[in-house]
């Protein structure tokens, strides 16, 4: 078993409601399937659920959701070259 995090993780970052820290995790799904998750359970008032990358589910009630900020999947760059 591998515990090196997924390359093509996407950073997620979810602001709740009167709470001071943020949840901060990298989820394993594409930004347009978080957001697409985000999304529904918005619209039907129903707990936002993710998992991270080591397959741990993140619950969080979707009134309680202040923002969700979706970072895109960074490929790992190597070398000193300007691109």
């Amino acid at each position: 078993m591998s515990s090196k995090k997924s390359e093509k993780a996407s950073k997620v970052r979810i602001s709740i409601t009167h709470v001071g820290s943020e949840l901060n995790f990298d989820c394993p799904s594409t930004p347009a399937e978080i957001k697409a998750a985000v999304a529904a359970a918005l619209s039907a008032q129903t707990p936002l659920i993710l998992q991270d990358v080591q397959g741990h589910e993140i619950i969080v009630p979707s009134d309680k959701i202040g923002y969700v900020e979706i970072g895109e999947p960074t490929e790992r760059r190597v070398g000193f070259g300007v691109v």
